[in-house]
């Protein structure tokens, strides 16, 4: 039982040692195997209760690495830090109890393949349901060395849950014939297999990273404002008026005549404007105000909006009930406003899971009533919108406004550059996790999109980390955490479409065919030995 520990607190340690961005993600490539090899042995060792003590051990691995990882959710909601904890935590062990079970009744590489995809599609589920939780999909460990995962361009980040997964089972598997045989040939050639599948990718990612260049690329001048309010102590309750003064003069401290764009963070009015009204709003004359001196800028921020409904008519999923006859859709928005007036308003529309929306409310509001949003912070939904926005300057240079938890989904930010988007704008306001790996590991993700869609990014956060990324992921610029101020950057404009912004997702969308094939086949065959 104490080896079993130790293996099962090894695995969740090493997982969360190898985590950005203080991790090295080489560890992931064994990681699985203190896990793996406690499943193997209690599979031919345990008849009775064997399913009970995979998951229990598989539990308390995966605990360790979420708890942490995301322990940083607590300092801004403790019921969604327990809650985001203990569910992915739950998922992720009856993925391997899953596996546990079929491992039973098929050969090794089979149940290898099955665990491969399964985790992979579990991941895909994390991106598209409503308790979506993706902020650990294997793939996002590699965000700080992104000179390794340049192939990510062609992949996205399924593609490093898929190297992982394949180094884990690889080197199991020559543990286990080893252990077998007792041959040191087979170490040998293990050792050089395991440098070669990791040491190749790594090789042809450093190969593209040298191969890009910007040099013959048109660039973008952007202004990016860190205003640095306090969430819990000033943000709401101040007015607009305060902050668009802050925001002006820090415009005016380093804006040039080639400025395209400034750039504010995520509700920096947060006063709530009514939708109806914007063309009136204080928040669009001081934005407006603030680059009247520049006739070429453009000034993107966010902004709280609400609109009243009064016709039951109009009343859908995601609108809030205040009371008879009366509702309203409370939005988190993006806004472009420059000279030309043209109105370029995006809603959010990838929420946070009982921060800004209700999972599933058909089922659980009858259940457990307003407690989800209530302990999440908030007492109101976000209505979102159905298509990526993509806001134009006035060189008609395209801009995604996306906003804060949207830069976490990769397939969803390749919706904005299919719609025309060449440099990629994130708005964020991550000081409700105050100075700890929570802002760190958003502002690292953000490079991940980057080589995806090869495309710049230019990121504005509240309190920090604003900074201006390369299509490479580098980031060029950087404002650190806590400092009031703006960076001044120029970053390279481009229309490629990648393969990754052509066809998504593909491998998740492939491992669910693989994973139902291989299930098929397990439940239609005599069970074997493996």
């Amino acid at each position: 039982m104490i080896k079993k520990l130790i293996a099962s607190c090894l695995s969740g340690i090493l997982l969360a040692l190898a985590w950005p961005t203080y991790g090295f993600p080489v560890l992931l490539f064994i990681a699985f195997i203190p896990l793996l090899w406690l499943e193997y042995d209690i599979r031919q060792a345990e008849k009775k209760k064997g399913a009970l003590h995979v998951f229990l051990y598989s539990y308390l691995s995966f605990f360790i690495w979420n708890m942490i990882t995301t322990y940083w959710l607590y300092f801004s909601t403790p019921f969604g830090m327990w809650f985001a904890v203990g569910v992915n935590t739950l998922l992720m062990s009856l993925v391997f109890l899953f596996y546990h079970f079929l491992a039973k009744k098929v050969p090794f590489h089979l149940s290898a393949i099955f665990l491969t995809t399964l985790w992979i599609s579990f991941e895909n589920l994390h991106l598209q349901w409503e308790f979506s939780w993706p902020w650990l999909n294997l793939g996002n460990a590699f965000s700080e060395y992104y000179q390794w995962i340049q192939w990510y361009e062609f992949t996205g980040t399924f593609g490093g849950s898929l190297w992982v997964w394949i180094l884990n089972f690889s080197i199991f598997k020559s543990i286990l014939l080893y252990l077998k045989y007792k041959d040191t040939a087979i170490i040998k050639r293990a050792t050089l297999k395991a440098v070669l599948m990791i040491g190749i990718p790594i090789a042809f990612s450093y190969y593209l990273f040298y191969s890009l260049t910007y040099k013959d690329q048109p660039q973008l001048e952007a202004l990016i404002l860190q205003p640095n309010i306090n969430p819990y102590t000033e943000k709401y309750n101040t007015t607009d008026k305060r902050i668009g003064d802050l925001l002006t003069q820090l415009t005016q401290e380093k804006i040039t005549s080639n400025t395209d764009l400034v750039l504010a963070p995520e509700t920096v009015f947060a006063d709530g404007t009514e939708l109806a009204q914007w063309d009136y709003s204080f928040a669009k004359n001081m934005s407006l105000s603030a680059i009247k001196n520049n006739s070429q800028a453009s000034f993107l921020g966010g902004i709280s909006f609400f609109e009243k409904i009064t016709s039951q008519d109009q009343v859908q999923k995601q609108t809030n009930y205040l009371r008879e006859g009366l509702w309203y859709n409370d939005y988190n928005s993006a806004f472009m406003v420059n000279k030309n007036n043209l109105e370029q308003i995006y809603h959010k529309s990838k929420l946070v899971v009982g921060v800004e929306n209700f999972p599933y409310q058909s089922v659980l509001k009858p259940i457990l009533g307003d407690a989800m949003i209530d302990l999440g912070g908030t007492v109101a939904m976000k209505t979102t919108q159905n298509d990526r926005e993509v806001f134009s300057t006035l060189q008609n240079h395209k801009i995604a406004p996306i906003i804060c938890y949207e830069s976490v989904y990769g397939e969803y930010v390749t919706g904005y550059v299919r719609n025309g988007a060449e440099v990629l704008g994130i708005i964020t306001n991550d000081a409700w996790w105050g100075n700890t790996q929570g802002h760190q590991q958003h502002l690292s993700y953000a490079r991940l999109r980057a080589i995806e869609t090869r495309r710049s990014v230019v990121r504005s956060a509240n309190t920090g980390i604003s900074a201006a990324i390369l299509p490479n992921g580098e980031v060029s610029k950087r404002l650190d955490y806590e400092e009031q101020g703006s960076i001044l950057a120029h970053v390279p404009i481009s229309k490629k479409m990648t393969f990754y912004v052509l066809f998504g997702d593909y491998i998740a969308r492939i491992s669910l065919f693989i994973l139902i094939f291989v299930l098929l086949f397990a439940f239609t065959r005599r069970r074997n030995e493996v």
